[in-house]
């Protein structure tokens, strides 16, 4: 059993409601990339990412300037900063969706940076407009801090599997609409119209997400008791759910996907080799039944230089 704690332990069930806030915050800002952001295909332009501190949108263009904002869940502060020196900080203890979203904005306003957002979210159940959400208002630091840590390594995994891949693949990215960290292979080929049906979403945004033959990875604070890994296909090939894959994972008819509990992960004696397993077999799993061309792949480690 692995006894490194930089795979932290976080139960899904004790961290809910910090999860819950912290899902529309994540909305909110995500929106504002979009909103100033040139857009790319399959919605990559929206989407956060990890960094050293949290989860930040990178430098987004506005007029001359770049403007970032950054989730700092080391010193639990949003941070919105502008190439030209400006800077407005958010604590983030003790604030509902509401009062997150409205010191947001005026941090925009003091920085003069002009943006408008649809101002309610995505991918949900119940869709509370930023400016009404009294009810989203749990903020935990140690929570936050323990699934950016999860993140990290996610991220450090699907980073590894990522560079094994010669053909279009997306970059690592936080999707704020589903809560995920994901990473997409693609096989070249068109894909049938999306049916869409995601709650709160317009169809439009699916059809452009799967517009093109895909095989879709990541780690997501759900789908098992400490989150999951999970890989799925667009469109799911004849025979994919019966895919063989490694010890502790499993098909999930509910969610149409593969999982590997995050706990199996964390508590084996490799978690790398254990989620990169998982990765490379469900990739495996698409890429044979569905025909994918068979010069994608490339052998790990293939880059390393000894410069």
């Amino acid at each position: 059993m692995a006894t490194d704690e930089s795979w932290p332990s976080l139960a899904v069930e004790s961290w809910t409601p910090t999860r819950d806030t912290l899902h529309m915050w994540t909305q909110i800002v995500g929106k504002i990339r979009m909103a100033l952001a040139a857009p790319v295909n399959h919605w990559w332009h929206v989407t956060l990412r990890v960094d050293a501190r949290g989860l930040t949108t990178g430098g987004v263009p506005v007029g001359s300037r770049l403007l970032e904002l950054a989730f700092d869940f080391v010193d639990h502060v949003l941070l919105v900063r502008t190439s030209d020196g400006g800077s407005v900080a958010v604590p983030l203890p003790g604030l509902s969706v509401a009062q997150f979203y409205d010191r947001v904005f005026d941090g925009l306003r003091r920085l003069e940076v002009e943006v408008a957002i649809h101002p309610s979210p995505n991918e949900v159940e119940v869709a509370i407009p930023f400016a009404d959400d009294t009810v989203h208002a749990t903020y935990v630091p140690e929570q936050a801090e323990a699934f950016w840590r999860q993140l990290i390594q996610a991220d450090r995994v699907l980073q590894t599997f990522r560079s094994e891949f010669r053909g279009k693949v997306s970059p690592v990215h936080f999707f704020w609409g589903a809560m995920d960290l994901a990473v997409t292979r693609f096989s070249g080929r068109t894909a049938p119209p999306h049916p869409g049906g995601a709650p709160n979403c317009p169809d439009s945004v699916m059809r452009e997400g799967y517009s093109h033959e895909l095989s879709s990875a990541g780690f997501w604070p759900g789908g098992g008791a400490e989150g999951a890994f999970y890989s799925y296909a667009y469109p799911a090939p004849d025979g994919y759910e019966e895919a063989e894959l490694p010890a502790g994972a499993s098909f999930s008819a509910e969610f149409g996907e593969f999982l590997l509990p995050y706990e199996t992960v964390r508590t084996s004696a490799d978690p790398d080799a254990t989620a990169l397993a998982f990765l490379r077999a469900t990739y495996r799993a698409a890429a044979a039944r569905g025909d994918w061309p068979s010069d994608l792949l490339i052998a790990p480690n293939h880059v390393r230089s000894e410069r």
